[in-house]
């Protein structure tokens, strides 16, 4: 897909998820504000990522979007710090997808706690 492609898909999956969830704001510099925000982000993300690694960075987004978001920003960052050599290829995005899962992945733990019971067993009844 061609990047304009991408951007127009992208467009119309933010405007019907906005639409489902009612995020329809009634300010529109507002709305302006954060199509200015989400236009520097594609534009960073298009000179940081292969097409490959975008198509699976959007892949991700649509199943969960936190992660998605938490990898753009971890991108983002690197971008502005200068700590990325060249576009990333879809490995290396593999890579910091795991970086980031490990950082936030959750750790459940299961605690039993048992309670005795009283049975009239363990009275002595002699």
């Amino acid at each position: 897909m061609a990047d304009e492609e991408l951007e127009a898909l992208r467009r119309q999956r933010l405007a019907e998820l906005q639409a489902k969830h009612g995020d329809t704001s009634g300010d529109p510099s507002q709305q302006e504000a954060k199509q200015r925000e989400a236009e520097i982000r594609n534009t960073i993300l298009a000179q940081v990522l292969d097409q490959a690694a975008r198509a699976r960075l959007s892949n991700l987004a649509l199943v969960k979007p936190d992660k998605a978001k938490a990898v753009e920003n971890y991108l983002i960052q690197m971008a502005r710090f200068g700590q990325l050599p060249g576009k990333v290829s879809e490995q290396g995005l593999i890579e910091i997808l795991e970086k980031v899962s490990q950082q936030t992945e959750k750790k459940t733990t299961v605690k039993f706690n048992r309670r005795k019971v009283l049975d009239s067993d363990e009275e002595d009844d002699y």
